[in-house]
């Protein structure tokens, strides 16, 4: 079974087109869902974010207090590096354990906005990207989220460019527009099935 990482920057629509996959019968692991539940489920990591933040960082209840991590890695790239460097080995440990209880598939997806500046794409056979303009990414983030231009710039600031990441992926779907992208992922599917074959 091969592990296939799939990645876009904000706006890209790379949840759309891991929804496609998940029709084909495909299952997907949704690395920033994952990483939400992992900090309030995995004890070690709830240990380190008490640790590196206070432990201000749980209410009492044991749910995670976003306002309060949010006040320190906010406008504070260091310390978002931080909280990255403690949340991305839990989600790595999540996406293990999750792809132990698969099976007769021929591969899965994980999904993740930062698969390759977290370097988890090196844990993938292969890796996707899915591609889009940006003006594109920027109309469409500003409909779904209500963002302004200057926090979807911000953002994407924090990401690799659309051309380092399209250096390292193996595959490209472009979501631009100019071409369908249900074909695009059918034909996909069908490489990869028979690239698993050989696997």
């Amino acid at each position: 079974m091969l592990k296939i990482g799939i990645t876009g920057n904000i706006g890209s629509g790379k949840t759309t087109v891991s929804k496609i996959f998940e029709i084909l019968g495909i299952p997907v692991f949704y690395a920033d869902d994952a990483a939400k539940s992992v900090m309030v489920a995995d004890q070690q990591l709830i240990a380190e974010i008490k640790a590196a933040f206070g432990n201000a960082s749980y209410f009492e209840d044991g749910t995670l207090n976003r306002k309060h991590i949010a006040a320190i890695v906010f406008n504070n790239d260091e310390q978002l590096a931080r909280l990255n460097a403690i949340v991305h080995p839990a989600t790595f440990r999540a996406f293990d354990t999750w792809v132990k209880t698969i099976s007769n598939v021929p591969y899965v997806l994980k999904e993740a906005a930062l698969l390759f500046e977290s370097a988890s794409f090196k844990m993938c056979d292969y890796n996707i990207m899915v591609q889009a303009p940006f003006e594109t990414r920027v109309e469409r983030v500003m409909k779904r989220d209500g963002l302004s231009r200057e926090e979807i710039e911000k953002r994407e600031g924090y990401q690799l460019s659309e051309e380092k990441k399209t250096k390292l992926a193996d595959f490209i779907i472009k979501n631009d527009d100019s071409e369908l992208v249900i074909p695009q992922v059918l034909a996909l599917h069908e490489k990869l099935v028979i690239m698993s074959l050989g696997h």
